[in-house]
């Protein structure tokens, strides 16, 4: 049963509403993938697919370098890529590195995979131009206030407000 005296922090979260934009235009671009019959590839795994048709085979680290993620989130995808087809790995230049290539089935739609890229900026530079403040303006100017103070700061003080804290 539940207590109705405890409340639910969850309910309110500033992040939320970007969260489920950026679900909701993820769904979008998938959208645009099954009327092409690209199936089985998630939109946050373009960027990695370009970079490989781009530089040619990298390693995860080399990779995770290039996209700006962790050695970790990048593993996870490739491992996804992997299993949708979409990349393999080789064997690099010795034994102990392998690099991810892509598959023929990636370099099949890589142009189309390229074409969206660029319509989806161009949509997403016509959208900020419609609205008074555009998100890259709220991201630029968040990182400024961060190099000010950082998001662990900002946090740390505010929990040792919070008598739960401790």
């Amino acid at each position: 049963m539940v207590d109705p005296q405890v409340s639910d922090p969850s309910q309110q979260s500033l992040w939320r509403p970007l969260r489920l934009l950026q679900a909701a235009l993820d769904a979008e671009i998938a959208r645009v993938y099954a009327a092409r019959r690209i199936e089985g590839l998630k939109p946050s795994s373009v960027m990695e697919l370009l970079r490989l048709h781009a530089h040619g085979p990298m390693t995860i680290k080399e990779l995770a370098e290039s996209v700006q993620l962790t050695h970790s989130a990048v593993s996870q995808k490739v491992a996804a890529m992997r299993a949708g087809g979409w990349v393999e790995t080789v064997a690099g230049e010795d034994a102990r590195t392998r690099k991810v290539t892509l598959t023929g089935k990636a370099r099949g739609v890589v142009g189309q995979l390229a074409a969206e890229w660029r319509a989806t900026e161009a949509a997403l530079a016509e959208l900020e131009a419609e609205i008074p403040y555009p998100l890259s303006q709220v991201v630029a100017d968040i990182e400024q206030a961060l190099d000010r103070r950082s998001f662990h700061d900002r946090i740390a003080a505010k929990l040792a407000e919070d008598p739960e804290w401790g």
